[in-house]
């Protein structure tokens, strides 16, 4: 008898997924788990919170918490203009994605000068190791994202001029798999900041 889609158990719907959306699931899960133990580890590392009393949050960090909120909206604009099968809207809404992507990473790293300066470095107290661990390991991830953005960017601008292979790459189940499995895990890679970014707030 074939089992409706909500009668199915989470391995069975897993089953059935593409090779690529099993792939991405799994490793979501894994990084949020890894996320999710250094976090409670920083969180339970009281040293830092002493001398964090006397600093403020890193105005980068703020900056790039708001610079990463606004590629999440970008992100979204792509499954809708990929869904209108408008290239134009498409290719600048990747674009921008990708350009927030780098301008958060670069504020990333002035984040760390912020630190630095403040005092907290990474071979300091164990909270502080976390505090870079965590941002690091964010940024890692992200530019995975970009990385597979960057091509999926590539790949569009190669379609431009040809109405034909426009609408092959619009209409290609396979190319629809892989803009949702780019924005899924785009949007939880923002998630995932913002998260640790209030998860700092409670420690400045």
């Amino acid at each position: 008898m074939h089992r409706t889609k909500e009668s199915q158990t989470w391995l069975q719907r897993l089953e059935n997924f593409h090779p690529y959306e099993t792939m991405l699931y799994l490793g979501m899960l894994g990084s949020g788990l890894i996320f999710l133990f250094l976090a409670l580890a920083f969180l339970i590392t009281g040293e830092i919170r002493q001398e964090m009393l006397s600093h403020r949050m890193p105005v980068a960090f703020l900056i790039s918490t708001a610079v990463l909120s606004l590629s999440g909206y970008t992100a979204g604009k792509i499954r809708l203009y990929y869904g209108e099968e408008n290239i134009s809207k498409l290719e600048t809404a990747l674009r921008s994605t990708f350009m927030l992507g780098v301008i958060f990473t670069v504020l990333q790293f002035a984040g760390w000068k912020e630190l630095t300066a403040m005092g907290i470095r990474f071979t300091g107290l164990p909270a502080g190791s976390y505090l870079y661990l965590l941002s690091g390991i964010h940024i890692f991830h992200l530019v995975g994202a970009m990385t597979f953005g960057m091509i999926l960017l590539f790949q569009l601008r190669k379609t431009q001029g040809d109405g034909i292979q426009e609408l092959i790459w619009v209409t290609n189940p396979f190319e629809k798999m892989r803009i949702r499995l780019f924005t899924v895990y785009w949007h939880f890679m923002d998630a995932v900041w913002v998260t640790l970014f209030l998860i700092f707030v409670l420690k400045f």
